[in-house]
């Protein structure tokens, strides 16, 4: 063999190897990718699936819903009867519309803040959050605060010390980056503590919304409202049936107001205060 047939073997030689280990990776490749398709394909399912049990959600949005309903206070005259009605039934209908709902019954202060801290580890900034507080409500300093069962109230001092505040939770909410923030407050009621104070006032203070907020109040600001009859409040009854029509918060919340002012011929005027800068959709 000269040198020139021993050159051009060793060329061909270097081609096939070359090739070969072309072939080889390209079928590694193959290989690998179709171990990977199942994978992904499992993972776009096990998401389907989640969506499906938690309801009927917007791509890439959570909704959470902190419900809290007292009717135990040591200081009324009686229970309150619709709070908890009022939150058990509200509750029952976001879950079926996709809420990760969260309920509290007769809540001490304790029992608030754990609960306004589970809400808050929750929150992400594609959150929807809603708040629904039924039970006395005080206002001092032009702040409205959320009466617990244990409070201990004598003078308006007391309400700070033992209440919580609507604003600190709508903070709480804000600062942890909500899409949107939802409040709902049946808490205008006439109370038990109101005329121990030197100042005597009615009802819930005037809410001003953060940014992208809308609160419902069954009362104008100052002003108080008598339960119903019925097992559950007006408000919540009402919101209800608007929430079935499958509106959006700001329609529903303003349909509420306007049946219930209608229905009370003018002795019940609820309260929208609203900054949402979007309608935020609450059924289907």
């Amino acid at each position: 063999m000269n040198l020139r047939q021993l050159h051009i073997s060793r060329r061909t030689i270097a081609v096939c190897v070359a090739v070969a280990g072309t072939v080889s990776l390209a079928i590694g490749a193959h290989a690998a990718l179709n171990k990977r398709t199942p994978d992904v394909a499992k993972g776009t399912v096990a998401g389907s699936v989640t969506a499906g049990q938690t309801g009927s959600i917007a791509a890439g949005t959570s909704r959470l819903a902190l419900i809290i309903g007292n009717g135990h206070y040591p200081d009324a005259a009686a229970p309150l009867a619709q709070p908890i009605n009022d939150a058990r039934t509200l509750s029952s209908a976001l879950r079926r519309e996709g809420f990760d709902v969260d309920v509290v019954e007769d809540a001490t202060k304790d029992d608030m803040f754990r609960a306004v801290e589970r809400m808050k580890a929750k929150i992400r900034p594609d959150t929807v959050v809603m708040l629904f507080f039924g039970g006395y409500g005080v206002q001092v300093g032009r702040e409205s605060y959320m009466i617990p069962v244990d409070a201990t109230i004598w003078k308006e001092a007391d309400v700070k010390r033992t209440g919580v505040s609507v604003e600190s939770v709508l903070d709480a909410m804000k600062e942890r980056g909500a899409k949107a923030k939802l409040v709902v407050l049946d808490a205008s009621r006439r109370n038990p503590y109101e005329r121990r104070f030197r100042a005597f006032s009615h009802g819930l203070a005037p809410i001003s919304p953060p940014e992208n907020t809308i609160v419902l109040t069954s009362a104008t600001p100052g002003k108080v409202a008598d339960d119903s009859k019925g097992a559950n409040s007006v408000l919540v009854s009402e919101l209800i049936n608007n929430l079935n029509a499958q509106a959006g918060a700001e329609t529903a919340f303003n349909k509420t107001r306007v049946a219930i002012s209608r229905a009370s011929e003018g002795e019940q005027v609820p309260s929208v205060s609203s900054s949402l800068l979007e309608d935020i959709k609450l059924g289907g």
